[in-house]
């Protein structure tokens, strides 16, 4: 027995079309429809998916990071000067790759990395721009990252950002982060900012 063999066999049904006929004719023009109506909808920009996700969790996230700006080993470098004349040092850019640790200390346990730009974005007051990868790399967490993009107005406490997205564990996370600067502790050289960030996520 072929592979022929196992095919069933049904009479074919062939129309015959002729021009003359005006039902021919309107069958004809609903094919076509068809055919065009199936190929749009096969290059369509987006589909939407029937998937849920899971129910989402609460997560809070308290820890420190540290900018180090000394000569030896500095974890923020200023890329970017300010022209002379422009107020409130307009568009100056650093790039930063500080250390997170659970204390204010920075002996304390190593949490991850925050990694990432910020500039002065403000004419009329101190603040800057941030773009920033949380990367954790302890617990539960290690692995995962959380990103933060938004205004840091840094003469006040309490500044608010939005975290918009993440990876690993925060994948389509969303919540904010709460800046405060560690004055108290904090030199010249070695700057200490507390964050405390809320996120939801699956």
């Amino acid at each position: 027995m072929t592979f022929q063999n196992l095919i069933p066999k049904f009479p074919l049904f062939t129309p015959t079309l002729t021009m003359s006929s005006p039902l021919s004719i309107s069958l004809l023009i609903s094919l076509i429809l068809i055919s065009t109506n199936h190929t749009t909808t096969d290059a369509a920009f987006s589909e939407q998916s029937n998937i849920m996700l899971p129910s989402e969790k609460l997560t809070h996230l308290h820890f420190y990071y540290h900018d180090i700006r000394n000569n030896q080993n500095p974890t923020i470098v200023q890329i970017i000067n300010t022209p002379k004349g422009v107020l409130n040092g307009f568009g100056t850019t650093f790039v930063m790759d500080d250390a997170m640790t659970e204390g204010p200390e920075l002996s304390s346990k190593k949490v991850g990395r925050a990694q990432g730009l910020f500039a002065l974005a403000s004419l009329h007051d101190l603040r800057m721009t941030m773009l920033t990868n949380f990367a954790f790399t302890e617990g539960i967490f290690a692995g995962s990252t959380l990103s933060m993009l938004g205004g840091n107005p840094i003469s006040e406490q309490n500044r608010e950002m939005p975290i918009v997205g993440g990876t690993g564990v925060f994948r389509f996370a969303r919540g904010y982060a709460i800046a405060n600067s560690v004055t108290s502790i904090s030199t010249q050289e070695h700057f200490i900012v507390e964050y405390n960030i809320t996120v939801y996520h699956p």
